[in-house]
C-alpha cells in the first residue's frame, strides 16, 4: 500500500532497492518534440498521448457524463508521456457558476503546462547541472528546505513549490482573463504527476482521488488520497470566518455547509477552494492547492479520480469494487460513471444528478487483453452527443465533445456477482431512465449539493474599497 512520504520510507521501493536522487527527481530534459508542442495552447490537440474525451490510452481510461443540470462542467485528462516517456499527468475539473464549463477546460488546458513551465524555470536555476533536477539552488518565495536534508527532501520541496506556483499563476490568469468571467464561476482541480514509483499530487476542491491497493490478506482495499475541501473542515472554516466571510448551512440541507458573502446571502459556495470565484477571494476561498508526495509499491493497483457526482452517491470501497469487476480495464471509468448514475436514481429520485468524470489509472502500466474488444466503443462511429441528447459545448462554444452512449448489454454467466448486480440494476431501471430523459426538466425536484445556490446581489451594504 501507498503511504505518505517520510525519511524513512522515500527513497525505497518496494523490493527494497535503492532509488537514486536522479530517480527521484524528473528529468527536465525537455525532448523537443514536446517543446515544440505545447508552446501555445492551439497545439495542444496535435499532442500525442494525451486525451481528454471518453476513451482510454495505454494507462487509462476516462470518462464523463452529463447530470441534470444543464451543460456538463466537468472536464478530464491524462497525458502519458508527459516531459519523459515515464510521465504521466492525470486530472479532473468540475467547473460551477454560469461558466464554469470553461472555467474548467481552461484550466485543464492551461494548469498541465504551467507546471511544465515552472519545473523548467527550476531547472534553468541549476547553474548549468544535467544531472538531476534538485542541483542548484533555485530562489523561492518561502523558506529553503534544510541545509542538511537529503536530496529526496529537495525533490519534495521543489515538487510542492513547482505546484504551488502552477495554481497560483493559473488562478492569476482567470482573474485577467480578458473574455472569461470568472467572478461568480469557477472549477475545483484534482491534478497528479506519477514518475515511475512517484506520485505527486495537487489538489483543490471537493473533487476526490483513491488509491485500491492489496493489504496483508491480499484483499483489495480502498485508500483515500485526497481530503474534501468543503467548508465544513474546521481549519476551512476558520480561515473563511477570519476573511469575514460566512460559512452556514440552508435549512432545507444541513449537511451542506456553504461560504457566503458578508453583506449578502449569495452565493453560497459548497467548496473552499477553487479556481476563480474572485468574487469571494477576499473572504476566504483560495486557490492554494494541497500538496502529496507519495512512493507506490508493488501492491497499489489503480487510482481513481473522480468529480463530487460519483462520491455523492459511492463510498470509496465502493467505486474500487466496481472499477476491480468491470470486465475490461478499458471500460471501468465508463461503468463507475453508470452505477453511480443508477445511484442518484435510487438514492435521490426527487434530486438533480450532478456531472460524473472519473479517470482510471492502472499502476501497473498496462491494459487488458480484453481491452482491444473495446475499441470499437470507443470509435468514433459510436460516438455520439451526451445521453441526453444534448450537444456539449467546447472551448469555443461552436464544436461538441462527443461522449459514449450509455451500454446496457448483460454480460456472460462468467462474469463476477458485483458486475451482474451492476448491470441488473441498470437494465432495470433503462426504461425508467428513457422516460426521464424526456420528463427531467418537469419534475419539482431539487439540486442537491449544487456548487453556487444563487449569484451574488450586490446591496448597498457592501463595503466600499
Amino acid at each position: 500500500m501507498g503511504g505518505c512520504v517520510s525519511t524513512s520510507n522515500r527513497s525505497s521501493r518496494s523490493n527494497g532497492e535503492r532509488v537514486s536522487p536522479e530517480c527521484l527527481g524528473i528529468r527536465m530534459r525537455i525532448r523537443k518534440t514536446f517543446s515544440d508542442h505545447v508552446t501555445t495552447l492551439q497545439h495542444l490537440s496535435s499532442i500525442p498521448n494525451r486525451i481528454f474525451k471518453n476513451g482510454k490510452s495505454r494507462t487509462s481510461c476516462i470518462f464523463t457524463q452529463q447530470g441534470r443540470k444543464g451543460i456538463n462542467q466537468d472536464a478530464m485528462v491524462v497525458w502519458e508521456d508527459f516531459m519523459a516517456e515515464d510521465v504521466t499527468f492525470c486530472g479532473v475539473f468540475d467547473g460551477h457558476g454560469p461558466h464554469g464549463h470553461l472555467v474548467a477546460r481552461k484550466v485543464r488546458d492551461a494548469l498541465p503546462l504551467k507546471l511544465v513551465s515552472i519545473l523548467q524555470s527550476f531547472d534553468s536555476k541549476r547553474n548549468g547541472s544535467t544531472a538531476n533536477c534538485c542541483s542548484g539552488n533555485p530562489k523561492l518565495d518561502v523558506m529553503e528546505p534544510d541545509k542538511d536534508g537529503g536530496m529526496e527532501d529537495k525533490v519534495d520541496y521543489l515538487w510542492r513549490e513547482a505546484f504551488l506556483k502552477s495554481y497560483k499563476a493559473m488562478d492569476k490568469e482567470l482573474r485577467s482573463h480578458p473574455n472569461l468571467d470568472c467572478f461568480c464561476s469557477g472549477s475545483t482541480a484534482i491534478t497528479l504527476v506519477k514518475q515511475g514509483s512517484n506520485l505527486f499530487m495537487g489538489y483543490i476542491g471537493d473533487s476526490r482521488a483513491i488509491m485500491a491497493s492489496k493489504d496483508s490478506n491480499d484483499s483489495m482495499v480502498a485508500v483515500q488520497l485526497t481530503v474534501d475541501l468543503k467548508p465544513d473542515l474546521p481549519k476551512e472554516a476558520e480561515r473563511i470566518k477570519r476573511c469575514k466571510g460566512r460559512v452556514f448551512a440552508l435549512q432545507d440541507e444541513p449537511e451542506v455547509q456553504r461560504v457566503w458573502l458578508p453583506f449578502d446571502d449569495a452565493p453560497g459556495l459548497a467548496m473552499a477552494r477553487a479556481f476563480g470565484d474572485f468574487c469571494l477571494k477576499e473572504y476566504g476561498v483560495i486557490s492554494v492547492p494541497e500538496f502529496s508526495h507519495l512512493i507506490l509499491t508493488d501492491r497499489d493497483k489503480f487510482i481513481v479520480l473522480a468529480s463530487d457526482g460519483v462520491w455523492d452517491v459511492l463510498s470509496n470501497e465502493e467505486v474500487v469494487e466496481i472499477v476491480s469487476s468491470a470486465p475490461t480495464r478499458a471500460s471501468a471509468a465508463r461503468i463507475l460513471v453508470d452505477s453511480a448514475a443508477c445511484e442518484w436514481k435510487t438514492k435521490y429520485p426527487t434530486s438533480k444528478m450532478d456531472d460524473c468524470a472519473v479517470v482510471c489509472l492502472f499502476l501497473d502500466g498496462k491494459m487488458d487483453s480484453e481491452s482491444d474488444n473495446e475499441d470499437q466503443c470507443f470509435s468514433s462511429a459510436t460516438l455520439q452527443s451526451n445521453h441526453s441528447g444534448n450537444a456539449v459545448e467546447s472551448d469555443d462554444g461552436q464544436n461538441s465533445e462527443p461522449s459514449l452512449q450509455r451500454n446496457f448489454t448483460v454480460r456472460s454467466a462468467e462474469e463476477n456477482d458485483t458486475y451482474k448486480r451492476i448491470v441488473a440494476e441498470v437494465e432495470a431501471n433503462q426504461e425508467a431512465v428513457a422516460t426521464e430523459d424526456q420528463n427531467w426538466l418537469g419534475l419539482e425536484g431539487v439540486t442537491r449539493v449544487n456548487s453556487l445556490v444563487q449569484l451574488p446581489r450586490f446591496s448597498e451594504e457592501r463595503p466600499r474599497r
